[in-house]
């Protein structure tokens, strides 16, 4: 492994761990859908590191298909959780929570 791909190898596998570590921390659940996408933001560094095949050499195109393929997928469902997150936040009474089942 050369050391250009080690670092973005290294790195990406950081901003894994950050992402992760936050959305386990975090309680909001903005922070939570911000904090995954840094993840998968860690997990695309990750598949350009592996399509890295040396200086002057073309790098593999199936992982960066993939890549762009799952950038396409991550900003959907971002779109989608945060407009869930704003759906619950709109339809709760206080407007900073969940709606509760007042029915039982």
């Amino acid at each position: 492994m050369e050391t250009t791909q080690l670092i973005y190898a290294v790195t990406g596998a950081l901003i894994i761990g950050l992402g992760l570590s936050a959305a386990l921390r975090d309680e909001p659940l903005l922070a939570r859908i911000i904090a995954i996408n840094i993840a998968g933001v860690g997990v695309f560094l990750l598949f350009v590191a592996i399509a890295y095949r040396g200086f002057g050499q073309t790098a593999d195109p199936i992982p960066h298909a993939l890549v762009l393929t799952g950038i396409v997928v991550a900003v959907a469902a971002s779109g989608l959780a945060i407009a869930i997150n704003r759906r619950l936040h709109h339809d709760s009474p206080s407007g900073d929570g969940p709606a509760e089942d007042s029915s039982a």
